[in-house]
């Protein structure tokens, strides 16, 4: 039965490999290990120091909480702003609190007493 050649994974040649005929020593093996584990780990310093590396990446991510939160937020106050018109093009009772608290009206023959202390004139 024929073997069949094996993928990456089931071969049993080296990554590094040597000049045809040549048996890559121990030695040359360790270097060659040493070497690309140093260029790891430069590589690995180099994305954490980078301005637009690592550090920016969960400078980014804290930042999309925080707009989720605040887009929350302000969907929760579309919702009321919402019932509120509703309510002011529908319910008398409600237009007439909107005048009276925001626009200062009142009903003739009303008396408004002020309470929060300062003195003067007409409300």
């Amino acid at each position: 039965m024929a073997q069949l050649s094996g993928d990456f994974w089931t071969r049993r040649t080296s990554l590094v490999r040597s000049p045809p005929g040549r048996v890559m020593s121990w030695h040359g093996r360790r270097k060659a290990s040493l070497f690309l584990l140093g260029a790891a780990i430069i590589l690995a310093v180099a994305g954490v120091l980078d301005p637009s590396g690592l550090g920016k990446s969960f400078r980014l991510q804290e930042e999309c909480v925080r707009l989720a939160g605040e887009n929350n937020r302000l969907q929760l106050e579309n919702h009321r702003l919402a019932r509120e018109a509703r309510a002011l093009l529908t319910d008398p009772k409600a237009r007439e609190r909107a005048a009276r608290e925001e626009l200062r009206f009142i009903r003739a023959g009303e008396l408004i007493y002020r309470l929060d202390g300062r003195a003067g004139g007409a409300p």
